[in-house]
């Protein structure tokens, strides 16, 4: 797999006052355009559009269109890629940037780490359904012509989002996606999940759950035409944003590193589409919500827990349909161990 043929890159949504990602910034410039109307549906949006313009690399234009698509801000072109669309779905704003400090300027002002990060865990999404990977510090800087600093600066985030380990010898490594492993990391999930959404549910803005259930309301009547980008927002809109009103900040942070998981589903359900008609977790999300606005914190504990262990085989699934598939390009800061 060549780095211009990564599907799926980017990060999580910055945390509250942290700088915003490549990606992020770019969405609410194009966003605001398109809300305003200054891009219309006459305007071709392209990847290489957004490159040139921002002067970023494709994989987080790339991103950036994912997320605009997934908001519904744009819609597929078939023949000029996107075109903006009126009306966006009712996602909650995680670029933490005010508007009066985006431009159309280069966005060349990030930390380096920052405009490789979500190249580097693309890649290596793409290849923990195979195996698990040595990760190469000095190799990797040299790969991308950047410092070591710069590489142990995007390593230290690909250990805060749980991808990346160390071994007993400070060695970095990816674990592979195995069935033992997302087994344990699923089990973390259902242990720890139900008790931030019982402690979330007094701190819910009003607003919250009506717009969550219109979110799964409108991707269920969507049918199998839904994509990868939109499944992606509302795994982010129950497990992340609304479980993130808990209050308890140690208790967000053990939640982290299980929920590896949900950036590594960014790849599995690009490659995974048509393994079910209609994606099974949607009306398992609705039916949480809807117990949540009916008062029903216990019942809604409850079917988030059995949500979360039949996830874990649905998981297993489309890791062993990708593992059927062919192994990526070698690339020189990634050695595999097995």
């Amino acid at each position: 797999m060549q780095r211009e043929t990564v599907e799926m890159t980017g990060d999580e949504p910055a945390e509250p006052g942290s700088t915003p990602r490549l990606y992020q910034r770019v969405y609410s410039i194009l966003s605001q355009e398109i809300e305003n109307g200054v891009l219309t549906p006459d305007d071709p949006i392209t990847e290489t559009g957004i490159a040139t313009r921002f002067g970023i690399s494709r994989a987080p234009a790339r991103r950036a269109l994912s997320e605009l698509e997934a908001s519904g801000h744009v819609g597929r072109n078939e023949t000029r890629g996107y075109t903006a669309r009126s009306g966006g779905w009712k996602a909650a704003d995680t670029t933490n940037a005010a508007s009066d400090q985006l431009s159309d300027d280069k966005l060349v002002s990030l930390p380096t780490w920052e405009r490789i990060y979500g190249e580097v865990e693309a890649e290596l999404i793409a290849r923990i359904s195979f195996a698990t990977w040595r990760v190469n510090e000095a190799e990797l800087a040299r790969y991308y012509k950047v410092s070591r600093t710069v590489a142990r600066d995007v390593i230290g985030r690909l250990q805060q989002s749980g991808l990346v380990q160390k071994d007993d010898r400070s060695r970095w490594y990816a674990p592979a996606l195995a069935a033992d492993h997302v087994g344990e990391l699923y089990e973390l999930r259902w242990v720890l999940e139900p008790v931030a959404l019982e402690k979330a549910v007094p701190n819910l803005p009003a607003d919250l759950l009506p717009r969550l259930r219109d979110n799964l309301v409108r991707a269920i009547a969507m049918g199998d035409q839904i994509g990868g980008g939109i499944l992606d927002a509302l795994e982010h809109d129950l497990h992340k944003e609304l479980l993130g009103y808990c209050g308890n900040r140690a208790l967000m942070q053990a939640i982290t590193y299980p929920q590896s998981l949900l950036v590594a589903h960014r790849f599995l359900y690009r490659w995974t589409a048509l393994l079910y008609e209609r994606e099974p977790f949607l009306p398992e999300h609705l039916d949480i919500i809807d117990r949540l606005a009916a008062g029903k914190v216990a019942e809604a504990k409850s079917v988030l827990e059995a949500h979360l262990r039949i996830s874990r085989e649905r998981a297993i699934e489309r890791i062993d349909l990708i593992a059927q598939g062919a192994l990526p390009d070698p690339l020189p800061y990634l050695d595999q161990m097995g």
